[in-house]
């Protein structure tokens, strides 16, 4: 997996830490995935509320990538506030907006992954960007968000178990609050101050140094490794 040609696809691209993990591959062919609203130019646009497109993402990127698709990073998710005072039908929409987002689409692409490795009978990785929610929880206004990281930490780890036999590798990456745009809107709404007294280090993370243990993981961790959950919170939540 060294292979300078390795074949890549990483979705969320369009800002922090999926352009960081993006930046951070020099000799490789990547597929750079961004969201269907945000219009930046050379990144292949997918809609994650939309299943069959994420399908057709899928394939869109394996034409790219000429029929070869190594390395799997699933990066895009929102963060979207859902209070428990919006009504049942707005509540329920934005539970399965952000499951479908963050969860679903990211299941999908997991699936074909690793249907694509098997049927060439290569080894490959999947490494999902989960966050510290999945183990400690989040906000009263992030129960979805906290659920999704949760699923995508437990489906990783499956994956892991299933099909390492088949050198079909599977890594976790949970960070804390990260130097994102929707982390510091987050970090300014709750008074970032704060928040910051609750992480050891001092300060959140720098998307570079997710974006580091990402590309280890794609690339350099040993196979043993596989289905391990790497965390990156300043000591703020550890286990």
């Amino acid at each position: 997996m060294t292979d300078r040609k390795t074949h890549i696809l990483v979705t969320g691209t369009s800002r922090g830490i999926g352009k960081a993990i993006l930046e951070s591959f020099d000799g490789a062919d990547v597929v750079a995935v961004g969201h269907s609203t945000t219009g930046e130019a050379g990144l292949l646009k997918s809609d994650f509320s939309d299943a069959d497109d994420v399908s057709r993402l899928w394939q869109t990127a394996l034409d790219q990538l000429n029929g070869r698709i190594d390395v799997l990073i699933n990066n895009a998710g929102i963060f979207d506030s859902n209070p428990l005072t919006e009504s049942d039908t707005d509540w329920l929409e934005s539970w399965g907006r952000t499951l479908q987002i963050n969860l679903t689409a990211s299941a999908q692409l997991c699936r074909l992954a690793v249907r694509h490795m098997q049927e060439r009978e290569a080894a490959g990785r999947i490494i999902n960007i989960a966050s510290r929610a999945a183990y400690r929880g989040d906000s009263p206004d992030h129960w979805h968000y906290a659920a999704s990281k949760g699923g995508m930490v437990a489906m990783t780890k499956t994956i892991a178990r299933a099909y390492a036999s088949e050198e079909i590798l599977a890594f976790a990456i949970c960070p804390g609050f990260t130097m994102t745009g929707m982390a510091e809107d987050y970090l300014e709404s709750r008074g970032g101050e704060k928040l910051l007294r609750d992480i050891p280090l001092g300060r959140v993370a720098q998307p570079e140094e997710i974006a580091s243990m990402a590309k280890y993981c794609a690339l350099d961790a040993p196979p043993s490794m596989t289905g391990a959950v790497l965390d990156a919170n300043g000591a703020s939540f550890v286990r």
